[in-house]
């Protein structure tokens, strides 16, 4: 194994010369992480109530309701903006999502008079965001509702806007607290996505290009004929050209674990050894794959072509570049015969879902299968010219 050992090491200090192989493992991590992770925080952001959301609402002279509506409205994080009639709204920023609550005319002296009222409330968020703002937007009216119930029951006179400051200012008896229980079940996004998938794809790609041409440039060059000519046996070749994008892969997952926590934050969930093991797997397999492509490519072009090809491919289809579970079903199907499918489903499960770390062990077994697989096959298939 010695010389096994010495080809690796060789073949990963070549590759560390390359100015493409330092700019992939150090210098656009950190940017996809940063630009994939803001993009991707929407996927649930919208979901957690963290941001205030602008909201046009339009009704027409409201009355002293008007203050207690805004008040609870501002609570589940809209931002009202008040308007007499509803013209212009159509002309708002269509880079964010439109949301307008219409409401009935002269709503308070309605409430007074004991009249049946409706509001409309209409936006272009997505699906996922749209259910929980219309929740939201209800719980604020439900609890307008019980503040006027309340206020009106300790009132000889008719309700007014004093009465409801007086419900304002007093302490509430019931608060209800809140805390996760059972398995999480948000879908990931921002960063907790991002860093992930990005580590995923990233060295894919790094082993189906460089580290595939690498091996088509020695042939083409002769530089593996010169090693069959010498005391060297094939399988010694064969596991040192493994080893040397085993390391390349290692190197790459071990930058990008150091720059998404120290830089970003990122937390690794409960189980940050078995996160090892699926991504120490999932640096086997891409060694593989790029031992692979490099045997069957006979250029340099064709193997970074193919490489930048069958990673981007599989990186969008696998859950690298968005949440798996935002996507159609049939992509959520086809995810599952994807190595890279079983690598974030693996990392979503222990560090998104917090589901332990033996449910991870079936995509590492999936992954271990299909290094060995892959690696049998370039073997097979490893030719020096």
């Amino acid at each position: 194994m010695t010389n096994a050992i010495f080809i690796a090491l060789h073949d990963l200090r070549h590759q560390m010369r390359q100015g493409s192989t330092l700019l992939w493992v150090f210098v656009m991590p950190p940017i996809f992480f940063y630009f994939i992770g803001t993009v991707t925080g929407g996927f649930s952001g919208g979901v957690s109530g963290g941001l205030a959301r602008p909201l046009v609402v339009v009704a027409a002279a409201p009355g002293f309701l008007k203050t207690q509506i805004d008040k609870r409205l501002k609570e589940n994080n809209f931002v009202p903006q008040w308007r007499e009639d509803a013209t212009g709204t159509a002309g708002e920023d269509e880079s964010k999502p439109r949301r307008l609550l219409t409401l009935p005319d002269r709503l308070s002296e309605r409430v007074l008079a004991g009249e049946e009222t409706q509001a409309q409330y209409e936006t272009s968020a997505s699906s996922i965001s749209r259910d929980y703002e219309t929740i939201q937007i209800r719980r604020s009216f439900y609890t307008v509702l019980a503040d006027i119930v309340v206020a009106d029951a300790r009132s000889e006179e008719p309700l007014s806007a004093e009465d409801l400051l007086a419900i304002n200012g007093e302490s509430r008896i019931w608060k209800l607290d809140v805390s996760p229980a059972g398995q999480r079940q948000q879908i990931p996004s921002g960063f907790e996505q991002a860093i992930p998938g990005t580590l995923v794809m990233f060295t894919l790609l790094v082993l189906l290009t460089s580290g595939a041409a690498m091996l088509a440039i020695e042939r083409s060059q002769g530089l593996l004929r010169r090693l069959a000519s010498a005391p060297i046996s094939r399988a010694e070749v064969v596991w040192g050209k493994w080893g040397g994008r085993m390391a390349l892969a290692a190197l790459q997952i071990g930058v990008a674990l150091v720059i998404g926590t120290v830089l970003f934050k990122m937390q690794w969930g409960p189980n940050l050894g078995m996160v090892m093991i699926v991504l120490a797997a999932w640096a086997a397999f891409c060694a593989s794959a790029g031992l692979l492509l490099g045997s069957l490519a006979n250029t340099e072009a064709q193997a970074s072509g193919l490489g930048v090809l069958f990673a981007n491919l599989l990186a969008a289809l696998g859950g690298c570049w968005w949440p798996i579970e935002v996507t159609p079903e049939w992509m959520q199907i086809v995810q599952k015969f994807l190595p890279t499918g079983w690598t974030m489903d693996a990392l979503h499960k222990l560090i998104s879902f917090e589901s332990g770390a033996i449910s991870a062990l079936p995509n590492v077994a999936a992954l271990i299968a299909g290094t060995l697989v892959l690696g049998l096959i370039a073997v097979r298939r490893f030719r020096y010219v």
